[in-house]
């Protein structure tokens, strides 16, 4: 059975690095905000480009963190892609923001700034671009809206890391943006972990204090905070693989296309990506209108595919308030939607029975 995701054959390949920072860690009695985390932060702002980083627990946290540190609030609404994973949708509704989704654009996936205009109340505060898949959105013309709307821009950048737009780097297209640091991301931790980047001081500041219980130093709380933080040893983890991140993305890239190239089925519709750095494919997602049919046949050729996402989040149970919403676009991606192997460690003998497999499904 070729696995969608195989993380330890992945990780494999970094195990003697590994052992031996987790090694230092455990050595150096030091656990939360040491060394580690401090030279990640560092090395992690470099790559992207950004003056700040600020390790946290998670991907949602940061995602919090960050519009909370921006000062947004209740009442103010932010406008958002309708077929992200639900954690964008949590982070706007915990911090007491209404969620305005909208429309993505069918070909790339990401939101349509067509849609983000139409959608500008007196309300509206901030527009959360979310890069998709591992494609950047078309940050220029949602600066553009911003700029003349006076609005705030954040990014998702989950999924995103190290892909390039106008010669920046995910996370340094905005005024903040997040990061997860999930175990299968393209830069993945051995557990949770996430970071918001910025190249504002005072945002930086105000998340490193919410993060931080809300203090600005020890037993003097400005801000009700929360407790998030990136340990040591992920930290650590982060920081080793960080050295191949841009490597490894040039792998995924060359599987992508190699997909793109060979998967010829009228029944298939494969991805686009409409720059290639833009895109780090940390998720190859086809559409197929018999989607179970088509899962069932790749499993019976041994193969595991996977789902992102099978529900948007306005079908949720969580939101049942928008049950009555139609975002006919979102609801025809999470319904044909699926997503094939792709990580840096696939074997050429596996793309090659992915590839024969996909075009076998009639």
């Amino acid at each position: 059975m070729i696995k969608y995701l195989d993380l330890a054959r992945i990780n494999s390949r970094f195990r003697a690095d590994i052992d031996r920072r987790i090694a230092q860690v455990l050595n150096s009695g030091q656990y939360l905000q040491g060394v580690e985390n401090d030279n990640f932060c560092l090395n992690f702002a470099r790559y992207c480009g950004v003056k700040y980083v600020l390790g946290v627990g998670n991907g949602l946290d940061a995602l919090r963190i960050m519009l909370r540190a921006a000062g947004l609030g209740p009442g103010d609404e932010v406008i958002v892609p309708a077929n992200t994973f639900i954690a964008t949708i949590l982070a706007i509704t915990q911090c007491g923001c209404t969620p305005v989704p909208v429309e993505p654009n069918l070909t790339t996936y990401n939101i349509d700034p067509v849609y983000i205009e139409r959608a500008i109340t007196g309300r509206t505060k901030a527009i959360m671009a979310v890069h998709l898949y591992g494609q950047i959105a078309p940050m220029r013309e949602i600066q553009e809206l911003a700029q003349r709307y006076g609005l705030l821009v954040f990014e998702d950048s989950a999924q995103a890391h190290g892909a390039i737009y106008g010669g920046k780097r995910a996370g340094n297209l905005s005024h903040a943006g997040a990061f997860s640091f999930y175990p299968g991301k393209n830069l993945g931790a051995l557990g949770d972990g996430g970071a918001i980047t910025t190249n504002d001081e005072n945002l930086y500041n105000r998340a490193h204090a919410m993060a931080n219980y809300g203090a600005l130093k020890k037993y003097e709380h400005y801000f009700k905070g929360c407790n998030s933080r990136l340990d040591e040893l992920q930290a650590a983890v982060l920081d080793v693989k960080l050295k191949t991140l841009d490597r490894d993305n040039e792998k995924r890239r060359h599987i992508a296309h190699y997909y793109i190239n060979n998967i010829k089925n009228e029944l298939i519709i494969n991805p686009q990506s409409y720059n290639e750095d833009a895109h780090v494919w940390h998720i190859y997602p086809v559409r197929v209108k018999k989607r179970a049919l088509f899962q069932s046949h790749m499993q019976s050729c041994g193969i595991e595919t996977l789902i992102h996402y099978p529900t948007p989040p306005h079908k949720q149970n969580a939101y049942k308030e928008w049950m009555q919403l139609s975002f006919p676009i979102t609801e025809k991606i999470h319904n044909e939607v699926v997503s094939l192997p792709l990580h840096q460690e696939l074997e050429k003998w596996e793309m090659d029975k992915i590839v024969e497999a996909a075009n076998a499904f009639n």
